[in-house]
């Protein structure tokens, strides 16, 4: 039986949650603010470690705000959503300097530059299960469980994707939603106004003509429809296979499979900061995807190397850079397995590695390319600690990695929020060789 707890918050924490402490014990709780006294229930606990879920708060902060969503605290995709923009903001901030700080030795007391735009209505792309049960209903699994929170609204989604939802849902209430649907992925073009959709099915229940006529006949702003048969291991495609993205005055072909930034107000912001005053002869894109840096890059340097393991990106990455009328060398690899062989030697590089980051060995490779210029993109603060610690030689780097030959240092730190309402931190860091 969970037992009930009086709570101080004292601080937030990378995740999402509050801590307080409690007799001898740590405590995590959800939807808090620091200085909150709230009622929290125990969850779970491991030797000292307590997590717990939010009964009430007895004593809000007066940086408390109303959530937007009715479905918020259940649904457990936004995190924030009780606390306002700029005070999300602080607060992400803190969470960075105390993250890098704990986890890196990187002691950055200089600025944290700030790039925000609307709170709402950011994301264009966005994944909905669907609930075989009855009454069937799209939505998003609750945390850590299988279980399927069906929805009414998500706030969060573009106009177009909001439109698209709804009309999904209503298909699927009203029993026109074909069956044997897991899941459906939606995106949209930069406009706002074309779909495309990912629909994976347990196995097809009609020809796949049928199907797409359905889904076209119910969304007809859809310009690309990609079906999967799970148990055959099909795809059928039904139109181009994908959208355009512009930004910069580029344009980009995303197709189904391949990752694009998902906060369509700050992509531009974000694409002109990591490339500010890049120019040379050789620069190389890590983890380059469909090339969003790697065509601005390739108008300011002589050669332009891409790596990316995804095979839909990089086919994406090569039409790109032909319709640019640019010509990249591009590999599609493992960025470790990439820097484990190379004999270039760069002037720039850019890398936005997935959540795991680019790996405490790889770190080191990569310094010694020697590099004039570093920009690191990073989704997660804990895994960007450890990298830094090795690219600045910090005496927290990891044990067993040896000492590189070049070290670097900070000159820039920049937060941009990609996911406002939600924990997530998108970092970028601005490295330079030192003499």
């Amino acid at each position: 039986m969970a037992n009930e707890l009086r709570l101080s918050i004292e601080k937030l924490v990378y995740g999402g949650e509050g801590l307080a402490h409690t007799e001898g014990n740590t405590v995590f709780v959800p939807y808090v603010l620091p200085g909150e006294e709230v009622r929290a229930a125990t969850k779970s606990r491991k030797k000292n470690v307590l997590w717990a879920e939010l009964l009430e708060v007895t004593s809000p902060a007066k940086e408390r705000a109303k959530a937007k969503c009715p479905h918020f605290q259940r649904c457990g995709g936004c995190h924030y959503q009780h606390i306002s923009p700029g005070e999300q903001l602080r607060l992400k901030k803190e969470i960075l300097r105390e993250t890098l700080s704990r986890l890196g030795g990187i002691l950055w007391e200089g600025p944290i530059a700030e790039h925000t735009a609307e709170p709402y209505a950011y994301r264009n792309r966005a994944q909905w299960a669907v609930r075989s049960g009855l009454p069937r209903a799209l939505g998003y699994f609750l945390p850590g469980s299988s279980l399927i929170l069906p929805i009414d609204e998500c706030p969060v989604l573009s106009p177009r994707l909001a439109d698209t939802f709804a009309k999904l849902q209503n298909m699927t209430r009203s029993g026109t939603l074909p069956t044997g649907i897991q899941e459906i992925e939606a995106f949209v073009d930069s406009a706002d106004e074309k779909i495309g959709l990912n629909v994976a099915f347990e196995r097809f229940p009609k020809p796949a003509e049928e199907l797409a006529s359905a889904f076209r006949g119910a969304l007809p702003q859809i310009e690309s429809l990609l079906l999967l048969d799970q148990k055959k291991n099909k795809f059928e495609l039904s139109g181009p296979g994908y959208l355009t993205q512009e930004a910069g005055g580029y344009k980009y072909h995303v197709s189904h499979l391949s990752f694009f930034q998902v906060n369509r107000f700050l992509i531009e912001d974000l694409l002109k900061t990591v490339t500010a005053s890049a120019h040379g002869e050789l620069a190389l894109d890590l983890y380059a995807g469909v090339g969003f840096f790697t065509l601005p890059l390739a108008k300011a340097f002589q050669k332009v190397v891409s790596v990316d393991a995804n095979l839909a990106a990089t086919r994406d990455l090569s039409a790109n850079a032909e319709l640019a009328g640019f010509a990249i060398a591009s590999h599609n690899e493992q960025a470790e397995e990439f820097l484990r062989k190379t004999k270039e030697k760069p002037e720039f590089v850019v890398l936005d590695p997935p959540r795991a980051g680019l790996g405490a060995e790889a770190a080191k490779i990569l310094a010694e390319l020697g590099a004039r210029e570093i920009v690191y993109l990073s989704c997660d603060p804990s895994k960007l600690a450890r990298d830094l610690a090795v690219l600045t030689n910090s005496a927290r780097k990891p044990k067993g990695i040896p000492e590189p030959s070049i070290r670097y240092e900070i000159t820039e730190v920049h937060l941009f929020d990609l996911f406002p309402q939600t924990f997530h931190i998108e970092t970028l860091v601005r490295l330079r060789k030192t003499p």
